[in-house]
């Protein structure tokens, strides 16, 4: 993974939680403050990410991702996944001592947080349904294990992360119908938390968790939307929404399955990005097998300029490697679900707007 002088730090409203050092400088590299502001930063994004859970975990673990890590990384500046379980040792898991065989508890080692970071992973998001799974003494551990490899991390209630990347500061916030996240339930607080990232960062990216599961939940409703009786929001108002409080791009995850993607007052939504990578922890069966990295280029001012996907697919137990049918099966999404608002996707996997 190549190095470009990252440099991060997390911002919960006004006050600074966390300043991490810039990356190592290696030969022909500048840091941030050696470089005049760049006109536009890259961001590229992808869905629910996990290596398998304690105890049944891949033996090469720092080597899963790396048949995907060029396209991962490809020219980007920041690397945004979504980090569905947590980084602990705990023991104390929300499916009890005698599990259900349909409750799910995800946790690798903390150690683990450097193999995302190898990867080129700069930024994990902690709001899903899975960031409680061992409990608060769980989730601390999590942040505290991807501060310590020099990851960013978002999602927690009230939480504002800022990345800098080529003189430009970027802010994320990120969502999910629970409490114990920032919570996309309560989309008046949603609101307000938007506008205040907006007040940090030109440039503001706004993740949900959001949508109903699994193969038969792959297209936008424009309704409230359930799995197992349990909430899930309206990923489409909450999107719009969340694009008038002054977000630059909204990017999702949560159904395991891609979504279309939709163009509203000129910003770039991508309703799924679907799983991109769990040794065992999620179904590859059908659509569930897909699933493409988004790369999109946003103006200093946060202006869509450009955009792409690269198709994914999953070999053995969901390790990603590139290929598949994604690019075409989003564009199919997309025209159904949003009409002449839809994304326009060619097959090399450029996104033009309508």
């Amino acid at each position: 993974m190549r190095n470009t002088g990252r440099v991060l730090c997390a911002i919960a409203g006004s006050a600074v939680l966390l300043a991490l050092p810039a990356w190592p400088a290696v030969a022909g590299s500048t840091t941030p403050a050696a470089s005049p502001a760049a006109a536009s930063v890259t961001i590229a994004a992808v869905g629910d990410t996990m290596l398998g859970t304690t105890p049944d975990l891949p033996s090469q673990p720092g080597s899963y991702f790396h048949v995907a890590e060029s396209v991962l990384d490809g020219g980007a500046q920041i690397v945004f996944g979504n980090l569905e379980g947590t980084l602990t040792t705990s023991t104390a898991s929300k499916c009890g001592p005698v599990p259900h065989p349909d409750c799910f508890a995800f946790r690798d080692p903390p150690g683990y947080a450097r193999y995302f970071r190898r990867a080129g992973f700069t930024i994990l998001n902690d709001a899903n349904n899975h960031s409680f799974d061992f409990g608060a003494a769980g989730r601390a551990q999590t942040v505290q294990a991807l501060h310590a490899a020099g990851l960013a991390q978002t999602g927690l209630p009230g939480e504002i992360t800022v990345v800098r990347a080529r003189g430009i500061k970027v802010a994320f916030v990120a969502f999910a119908p629970y409490a114990y996240d920032a919570d996309l339930l309560d989309r008046p607080a949603a609101r307000s938390l938007i506008r205040r990232a907006r007040q940090e960062a030109e440039v503001v990216v706004v993740y949900m968790h959001a949508g109903a599961e699994g193969p038969g939940a792959d297209h936008v409703t424009g309704r409230e939307e359930y799995y197992l009786g349990e909430d899930r929001g309206n990923p489409e108002a909450f999107a719009h929404m969340a694009i008038d409080a002054g977000a630059s791009l909204v990017i999702a995850s949560g159904p395991h399955v891609l979504r279309g993607m939709q163009f509203y007052q000129g910003h770039l939504i991508a309703y799924s990005l679907g799983n991109f990578a769990g040794y065992g922890n999620f179904a590859t069966a059908g659509d569930l097998g897909m699933s493409v990295i988004l790369h999109v280029t946003l103006a200093a001012t946060g202006r869509f300029e450009s955009a792409r996907i690269y198709p994914i697919q999953f070999t053995g137990a969901g390790r990603p490697v590139p290929g598949g049918g994604g690019i075409a099966f989003v564009a199919r999404l997309g025209s159904a679900d949003f009409g002449s608002s839809a994304a326009r996707i060619l097959s090399s996997g450029v996104i033009k707007a309508p």
